[in-house]
């Protein structure tokens, strides 16, 4: 009749309540017959009645719903009917058991027990009245009926909400394991990005770029109508054409947050996606930016990142500062928020992480600032905030990489 009458369990109760029904009401009718009532035919009418319109509404069970006008209209005019056959039959009170359940089903709790009571008091008067004694079995009978049917749905409605959180969980559970694993090819396709553009620059690049600057000094070196000039001058423009090409790899390499923007603009998506309970994330610039190597980027985007998510993982605070300051000779990244900190002496360096991240996180970071010759440094005190600063010298600009070279 609602969601739960599809499973198994409650298709075989609800077959059992009308097997039940059935026979009290065939019992009410071969009770009459037999002993000759005076209103006999007024019993069985009353009694077909009464299986008619409840065989109607399980017949439409689509429309007669717990909660709807046809739901409640059914209910009563069972009630009703039921009532006359109380008045006809003192064999009508067993009938009371099955009306126990669908008023427990059909109705809110507020309202189910206290039609419960209604019925159960019924049942009793019509037994005192017809009998025209009370005895202990009047009471005991109808009341024990009722307590068990109450019983019975509180505690399948107990099960069914247990069984409901569980499924609800498992797919909670194998929805998350997808994302896990999705989030986690990301995570490997960015670093072997990141490996890929970081190998090619450092190595490819950074020798291409010194052939060039050799050839070029050659190139000078040579008097204008030498032999040899003209294959230093084809060799150095082809090693300038391989540079290039190697860095628009680099390039192509570039984590996806920087590819449509600069540093300073990643940054601040950064923050914004960035969402906590309470947590207000702001980004700030100090001095004026420069291009950077895409490695440089790609360090400070990642520290930024990482550092952030200890933030919101571990630092519960209300406020954190992302600056990415420019000066003369380094470019720093500073991640400060006023969360529960942490001692940074409390733990070997490899277990600690910003925050209370227990990780590798720190280590990461630090190992990304010395593959780029810099320094990481985090300052926090329990109670008072954590700062993760990340320092990396400013590569030379090319004009004076090459007088460097032609000087040396």
């Amino acid at each position: 009749m609602d969601s739960r009458s599809h499973t198994h369990v409650t298709a075989a109760l609800r077959l059992c309540l009308h097997a039940l029904l059935a026979g009290l009401l065939a019992l009410v009718v071969v009770r009459a017959v037999s002993e000759g009532a005076p209103d006999t035919a007024a019993v069985v009418a009353v009694t077909l009645l009464t299986a008619v319109l409840y065989a109607a509404g399980a017949a439409r069970s689509s429309s007669v719903q717990p909660g709807t006008p046809a739901g409640a209209w059914w209910l009563g005019g069972l009630w009703a009917l039921w009532a006359v056959l109380l008045v006809l039959s003192p064999d009508a009170l067993w009938v009371a058991f099955p009306l126990y359940f669908l008023q427990l089903h059909f109705l809110p709790m507020r309202w189910a027990l206290p039609a419960v009571v209604v019925t159960a008091a019924a049942a009793i008067t019509s037994f005192v009245v017809h009998r025209q004694a009370i005895e202990p079995g009047a009471f005991i009978g109808p009341l024990i009926g009722a307590a068990v049917a109450v019983a019975t749905v509180l505690g399948y409605d107990a099960l069914f909400r247990e069984s409901e959180r569980r499924r609800e969980l498992i797919v909670e559970l194998v929805a998350t394991r997808a994302d896990l694993a999705e989030a986690e090819r990301t995570a490997g396709t960015l670093a072997e990005r990141e490996r890929l553009a970081r190998e090619i620059h450092d190595t490819l690049a950074q020798g291409l770029s010194s052939i060039q600057l050799l050839l070029r000094a050659a190139e000078r070196s040579l008097p204008e109508d030498a032999p040899a000039a003209a294959h230093v001058r084809a060799a150095r423009e082809a090693a300038q054409a391989n540079l290039a090409e190697a860095r628009s790899f680099v390039r192509a390499l570039t984590p996806p947050d920087l590819e449509h923007g600069s540093l300073a603009a990643a940054l601040e998506r950064l923050c914004t996606r960035t969402t906590a309970p309470d947590l207000t994330v702001r980004f700030a610039v100090s001095g004026a930016p420069v291009e950077l190597p895409t490695p440089y980027e790609v360090a400070l985007l990642r520290t930024a990142q990482s550092a952030l998510a200890n933030t919101v993982r571990h630092a519960g605070a209300g406020r954190a500062e992302i600056t990415l300051s420019f000066m003369d000779t380094s470019v720093a990244l500073d991640v400060v928020d006023d969360g529960r900190g942490f001692d940074p002496s409390g733990a070997p360096v490899h277990e600690r992480g910003t925050g209370g991240d227990s990780g590798f996180g720190l280590p990461a970071m630090r190992a990304r600032a010395g593959s780029l010759g810099g320094a990481l440094s985090v300052e926090s005190t329990p109670g008072q905030g954590t700062a993760v600063a990340l320092t990396l010298p400013l590569p030379l600009p090319m004009p004076v990489a090459e007088e460097a070279e032609r000087a040396a």
